[in-house]
């Protein structure tokens, strides 16, 4: 056999043009918009929790939730405002409706959130128009389930590989960290007696975050690294453990102020530090050429087609 016949050509290494990254990295800022998505699934969360409540017949407790749905759906737009840069920018995205645009379709589900919210908080402090404000929660709530998943949405409709393999996973990320916030706040400012319902979806809400965010870094591969590795690793680690304790708090805090506190705060301090870990580790895929070019090439070897978002 001649020399060298049957050896394996190795596999090239991993090479990009230059270095240089594949997709743009996202330029959103911090804390602006980390803390508006976690704001948006605080106020969604707690607008569907309080037309539930109202339907259940828990008068406090639905008077805690509209008025959280309220105050965090408005601080929520001014952090928007913040990342956009100026008021009239927001304002220019309602001029139009784009259904295939998950910004635009966003951007009119909190305008319309925002004002609900607004009706039904003031309705319920001030005893006044209570079928309006009966009305307004109803819909507050539907538009809430929208608030608390959309900004999922918003992410993985990107080029940024992390967050666009993610598709499946972020949605039930999100919302279940929603959930939790919403439990988080209305364990805070509902008196102890009445908060069950809040406690248990806390705890619901943990749950889901900590085995969704589990799910989704397993199943990506090389993909799942960067929410591993780094500043993300680390945010990512410190939400899981913190809303895990905090979930757990939850379960067992019954009418005790001190573990009813320690729940909340936890839950609270896991829901940022999930925003924030996902916003880096959407930043260090983009940045990071590998993380376009090896998952392309193996869709190519598979004879699979890559996904192209918003189709």
């Amino acid at each position: 056999m001649p020399k060298g016949q049957g050896e394996v050509v190795p596999e090239a290494p991993f090479r990009s043009y230059y270095g240089q990254p594949v997709v743009k990295q996202p330029i959103w800022h911090e804390p602006h918009m980390p803390t508006y998505l976690y704001l948006g699934g605080l106020s969604g969360a707690a607008g569907a929790m309080a037309a539930a409540a109202r339907v259940a017949g828990h008068d406090r407790l639905g008077l805690a939730a509209r008025a959280t749905a309220f105050a965090a759906a408005s601080a929520g737009t001014v952090f928007l405002v913040a990342e956009l840069g100026r008021p009239k920018r927001f304002l220019n995205m309602l001029r139009v409706f784009k259904p295939t645009s998950p910004m635009s379709v966003g951007s009119w589900t909190l305008a319309a959130h925002s004002g609900l919210t607004g009706v039904a908080a003031g309705s319920a402090v001030t005893g006044l128009l209570t079928p309006v404000g009966d009305a307004a929660s109803v819909a507050s709530g539907l538009s809430g389930l929208a608030m608390a998943t959309y900004t999922a949405v918003l992410l993985a409709d990107t080029a940024v590989p992390s967050w666009h393999e993610g598709m499946r996973e972020l949605p039930f990320l999100f919302s279940g960290s929603a959930l939790a916030s919403a439990g988080a706040a209305l364990m805070l400012t509902t008196p102890r007696a009445q908060a069950g319902p809040a406690r248990a979806a806390a705890v619901a809400g943990a749950v889901t975050e900590v085995v969704a965010g589990e799910v989704m870094e397993r199943r990506l591969g090389l993909l799942g690294e960067p929410y591993r590795t780094g500043r993300a690793g680390t945010l990512m680690r410190a939400s899981r453990a913190l809303t895990l304790g905090g979930g757990l708090l939850a379960a067992v805090a019954g009418r005790s102020r001190t573990l009813t506190a320690l729940s909340g705060l936890a839950i609270t301090a896991g829901a940022l530090c999930t925003r924030f870990g996902v916003l880096e580790a959407g930043r260090v895929s983009a940045k990071d050429p590998k993380y376009t070019v090896v998952p392309q090439r193996e869709r190519l070897d598979a004879g699979r087609p890559a996904p192209v978002p918003g189709r």
